[in-house]
């Protein structure tokens, strides 16, 4: 469990301040899936995105008020894991323990990958960067964050607070370039900014309904990571205090950087003028003639990329060590530096992510999609868990079993029930995504499904016998 006292080489270390909780709540709502996936999306759905974002962030929300619900009733570096071995039992602990490390290691393998892409886009100003095989980007950037990662939370926290103020920058910087072209009508190649722009180009709904479903699952897939912070609440001294107004906050995040940003892209230029596979901000910041735009941005999301590489060696390592606490991972998971760094789930996750390298050596062209096709079903999985293990508390608390935080889902438990539905909706949709979606999932399960029933009867005995001891504790959690 997570400890107090810097003193102990077997404790966590309150490393995390108040400035970093935010901070990496703010990183957790802000990445790739804005910065390089929204123009995709309005092109193919049109400025109605800005609904399907506003839809997505409110059941984002509705996830992060339901974790602060559970990290306010007992914060734990284990996260959601804890919480589903205190309401549920070790079996679905075991299952949702790895399906999370799963999650984020594949996002390790998208991520390197990434990088390794940004990094090959600059040889076009660095002619000597072009010739670097994209391998070596990918096998540089794991080391290099594995390595500040086995330091201290503190490092972390730091690369995570200002590889977030990158990202809040860039766009707080759009916004304001965007609103002053709005509110003058200056010309953007060629068309003139503002709401008779929108109406002129089909309005809202220029495609329709249907291509605005289809993007729901890669919107919701942007909002990933957002639970990082029931992870940090563990590492930080006050969460009583910081994790409230992180989560709160997040919100109004949403709605000005995700809802804003899409709505001022709508109103600059007509939705058909961005395109995949580029930043909707690199189009406007080009169709101005700004010069060096596309190297700027390109900066902003190779940042975004490193900051979720980063966060999930983080998250992985204490992921994997709550694991190992109960006999569920390898014992090497357990160990701690002098530093409260969980080192050995750190380099076990590091370990899997060179994968990433591999594919990028041998599979260049495809090892992108191979990661990001490997993330739905954990990410999916653990949101589900967590709404499920605050209807268990919300239940519990009812029956005067224990004390319900004052810190609450809103609404619930209508709101949590609508959010699972939600979350089956968005199942159903990659389902229905042929081929890679369909493939993706059945994939996963004819290989997850085993691996998990396999690994459990491996296990199943060291867990039990840790379960048996700490019911002989003082203090047992509620099964």
């Amino acid at each position: 469990m997570t400890g107090t006292d810097p003193a102990q080489p077997n404790t966590y270390h309150k490393g995390l301040k108040p400035r970093h909780i935010q901070m990496i709540a703010i990183g957790g709502a802000i990445g790739t899936g804005l910065f390089l996936g929204a123009g995709g999306r309005l092109a193919s759905g049109g400025p109605g995105l800005l609904v399907v974002y506003a839809v997505c962030g409110l059941f984002a929300f509705f996830i992060l008020r339901a974790l602060g619900e559970l990290v306010l009733h007992r914060p734990d570096s284990g996260s959601f894991v804890a919480y589903a071995r205190e309401f549920f039992g070790e079996k679905l602990a075991f299952v949702t323990g790895w399906m999370y490390w799963m999650y984020w290691a594949m996002i390790g393998i998208v991520d390197v990958t990434a990088v390794a892409l940004y990094m090959n886009f600059f040889g076009k100003y660095v002619p000597v960067l072009g010739d670097v095989p994209q391998w070596i980007f990918a096998l540089a950037a794991l080391v290099i964050v594995v390595a500040l990662n086995l330091l201290s939370v503190k490092v972390f926290g730091e690369l995570e607070f200002w590889f977030a103020l990158i990202k809040v920058a860039a766009l707080l910087a759009f916004l304001a370039i965007g609103i002053t072209f709005v509110v003058f009508g200056t010309p953007v190649d060629g068309h003139t900014p503002g709401f008779a722009l929108l109406a002129d180009n089909g309005g809202l709904f220029p495609n329709g309904l249907v291509p605005l479903v289809l993007v729901v699952q890669g919107v919701v897939f942007a909002y990933g990571a957002i639970e990082l912070i029931g992870t940090a609440a563990g590492e930080t001294p006050d969460p009583a205090k910081t994790m409230p107004r992180a989560v709160n906050t997040i919100i109004v995040r949403i709605a000005v950087f995700y809802v804003g940003s899409v709505l001022l892209l709508s109103l600059l230029l007509p939705f058909d003028a961005y395109k995949a596979g580029e930043s909707p901000f690199v189009t406007f910041f080009a169709s101005i003639g700004v010069e060096g735009a596309d190297a700027i941005m390109n900066l902003v999301v190779l940042t975004a990329a490193l900051s979720s590489l980063n966060a999930g060696m983080y998250s992985t390592g204490r992921i994997a060590r709550a694991l190992a606490q109960r006999g569920a991972a390898p014992r090497v998971a357990l160990r701690l530096n002098r530093s409260g760094v969980p080192y050995g789930g750190i380099l076990i996750t590091g370990s899997v992510a060179l994968i990433g390298v591999g594919l990028n050596l041998v599979m260049p062209a495809e090892a992108f999609e191979i990661g990001i096709n490997l993330t739905s079903i954990g990410l999916l999985w653990s949101w589900g868990v967590i709404v499920v293990c605050q209807l268990r508390l919300q239940s519990l608390a009812k029956a005067g079993r224990i004390e319900r935080p004052s810190f609450r889902m809103p609404g619930a438990p209508f709101t949590s029930y609508l959010t699972l539905g939600f979350l089956a909706l968005v199942g159903v949709l990659i389902l229905l995504d042929w081929p890679t979606g369909t493939i993706t999932v059945g994939a996963a399960v004819i290989l997850i499904t085993p691996l998990l029933v396999g690994g459990w009867f491996l296990v199943r005995r060291r867990v039990r016998e840790a379960a048996a001891q700490e019911a002989a504790e003082p203090e047992p959690a509620i099964r």
